[in-house]
């Protein structure tokens, strides 16, 4: 006979699966849940009994009352908050997100389903697809939902119809072809009767697949799980004695194993994991959503919201992000407001640079917006004041995910998935401005972009020069400007050191104000290119994402990157600035190529090897490349 014990550990080894139920209202969805519970033995008896005393021998229970908790809200005939239920059966353990279907309350469908593996949204089959059919639909794909199953509920009041079904099926095929879904099943059910909920129903013969409680089973969901980007956001730092130091939080993504060697954002830190420790002892790996502490073989200075990665495999780390957010406070948007960010284990400030639209979620179509009010979904542009270390959401939610708050009543006011940003010519931060507050049209000036290419017979590009320090940049670029302006064109030198003396004065060598520094020059190139200027950046930018950010805010079809290549030691020759000696004994930090990585391009526009070429033939090679991209025109 197998022992308590052997039951308890058989019941740990089992997996969750989380899904969410959606649906317009009165479409079964607590009904469908009920007879699930019971069907699936996971009801006691005697609240099964309390729910069918008053009903007669040949009626169904009220299956929705194993589920509706509040009288109040039965009595109306709507769920209006979120309702989680568990259960489990001899393969899995389940929790349920039972949503409401009123159009008022998308933000608790958002809410419910934000950490589901599966969303179950139901159909009347007597109503058809229904704009909240579509509704629920779009945010289920905005959500990155990996599974959904469209159950066709009711079937037994359309006499068990296979055309009935094949409509729907057909029609909201159709519109979901145009979502982001990888998985998308459908199934005819009556909630009420119990037909292909847990048993197959005998009353449809012509559909010949699984009932829900065996797709939820069977479905594989392990594969949705990001196994790959190891994320690790640090939640509060243990020290209960001086030979004990440990980070502890829970892990995002991806596997850390004894041994590896990991990277502390932003500090970009390197050491390698000499524990990984819980309480039930230590661990050789951990992978999500495991919650552990890691020791790690050196003394790296980390704190609550920095986070450890592997080395060749970092996220993000820029201050200006794109985000879908679903706003749910009952006050509307305030674009110029500053709102506080939650991001895994950071919270930070940001102000909104645009609003690029709302979306009509029955239509899809984008339309402009100077606000958002509760429940609506727009695509905002953020510029944070630190910078957040994320991934876009398509790829990992736990890090492409966030939260809003708003400064003053602390209340949680919008939901958002990050996404890649899309390029653009004008990307614009938000500017402080008086009462007569302005939109981005009106900052705009009486003469036209094409009006200055006209006349200075020239398109605006961006000419970003990045490498070593004394590789030669600012000396390329000199001759650069020099060269343009020999030829009538009209470009403007923007270099690094001298926007330290300036404009990022305030700024010092911390990782987060390198990346402010090159914000600004990016901001700036991108104005000079709204003019009509060729801007020539000087500047180091070690990082790929830095640098990313920087052809964001320019955009990608202004952005020209050169990459000037030498070897460190031919560098350190070259050096009259005493930064490499000064690094060297550690009175410098975050010097690239010394302590501080120097990410390499990988596709830049141009490499030149500046150990190999001179000034003068780095110069026409650059100009070769302007021609060849029609930057100049008679």
């Amino acid at each position: 006979m197998t022992s308590l014990t052997e039951k308890l550990k058989e019941e740990e080894r089992k997996g969750f699966l989380r899904f969410s139920t959606a649906g317009s209202v009165d479409d079964g969805k607590s009904t469908l849940i009920g007879r699930l519970l019971h069907d699936s033995k996971n009801v006691y008896e005697d609240h099964f009994k309390a729910i069918s005393k008053d009903r007669r021998a040949d009626e169904q229970p009220d299956w929705a009352l194993l589920t509706d908790g509040l009288k109040a809200e039965r009595e109306q005939g709507i769920t209006i908050d979120v309702a989680y239920r568990y259960f489990a059966t001899a393969k899995r353990k389940y929790i349920i997100a039972d949503t409401p279907g009123h159009e008022q309350y998308t933000r608790n469908m958002a809410t419910g389903a934000s950490t589901a593996d599966l969303t179950i949204i139901l159909i009347d089959a007597r109503n058809g697809v229904l704009p909240q059919s579509r509704r629920h639909a779009f945010i289920a794909s905005l959500l990155q939902i990996p599974h959904i199953i469209v159950a066709v509920n009711k079937m037994d009041l359309m006499d068990y119809s296979e055309e009935v079904f094949n409509s729907i099926r057909d029609e909201f095929g159709d519109f979901a072809a145009r979502l982001q879904v990888s998985d998308i099943r459908f199934m005819p059910i009556s909630a009420l009767m119990g037909d292909n909920v847990v048993e197959r129903s005998e009353r449809m013969p012509w559909y010949n697949g699984e009932s829900l409680l065996e797709i939820l089973d069977n479905i594989y969901i392990d594969s949705d799980r990001n196994l790959v980007d190891l994320r690790f956001p640090v939640q509060s730092v243990l020290r209960p004695d001086q030979n004990f130091r440990g980070f502890s939080g829970q892990i995002a993504s991806g596997v850390m194993r004894k041994g590896d060697e990991l990277m502390a954002l932003p500090s970009m830190k390197t050491s390698k994991v000499a524990s990984i420790v819980t309480f039930d002892g230590e661990l050789d790996e951990a992978f999500p959503p495991q919650s552990v502490t890691v020791t790690l073989e050196d003394e790296i200075d980390i704190s609550r919201g920095d986070m450890l990665v592997h080395v060749h495999n970092r996220p993000r780390i820029e201050r200006q992000f794109e985000a879908m957010v679903v706003w749910m406070d009952e006050d509307q948007l305030d674009v110029d407001e500053t709102y506080y960010i939650k991001h895994t284990t950071q919270t930070t400030q940001a102000m909104i640079s645009e609003l690029r639209y709302r979306v009509d979620i029955n239509t899809l179509s984008k339309e402009d917006a100077d606000t958002l009010v509760v429940n609506e979904i727009g695509r905002i542009v953020f510029l944070s004041h630190q910078p957040l270390k994320y991934d876009a959401y398509e790829k990992n939610r736990a890090t492409g995910s966030i939260i809003m708050i708003h400064p003053v009543t602390n209340r949680t006011v919008g939901a958002g998935m990050i996404i890649e940003r899309e390029p653009s010519e004008a990307l614009p931060a938000r500017m402080e401005h008086g009462e007569g507050a302005v939109t981005h049209r009106d900052r705009k000036g009486k003469v036209e972009l094409t009006e200055r290419m006209e006349r200075m017979k020239q398109r605006p590009v961006t000419i970003w020069f990045t490498g070593l320090v004394s590789v030669g940049k600012r000396s390329v670029a000199q001759e650069l400007e020099r060269r343009l302006f020999d030829r009538k064109a009209h470009g403007v030198m923007l270099d690094g050191g001298a926007l330290r003396e300036g404009l990022s004065r305030d700024l010092g060598f911390a990782t987060a104000d390198i990346a402010e520094h090159l914000r600004r020059m990016a901001e700036t190139a991108r104005l000079l290119n709204d003019h009509g200027q060729i801007a020539v950046c000087s500047v180091v930018s070690p990082e790929a994402g830095l640098r990313r950010q920087a052809r964001d805010i320019i955009g990608k079809e202004r952005y020209i990157e050169v990459f000037l290549d030498a070897p460190l030691e031919w560098c350190e020759e070259q050096d009259e600035t005493g930064l490499y000696a000064k690094a060297r004994k550690g009175d410098i930090k975050n010097l690239a190529g010394v302590n501080m990585p120097y990410e390499r391009p990988e596709h830049s526009d141009l490499t030149l090897r500046m150990d190999q070429v001179d000034v003068n033939t780095a110069v026409e090679q650059i100009l070769d490349l302007l021609e060849t991209r029609n930057i100049f025109h008679n």
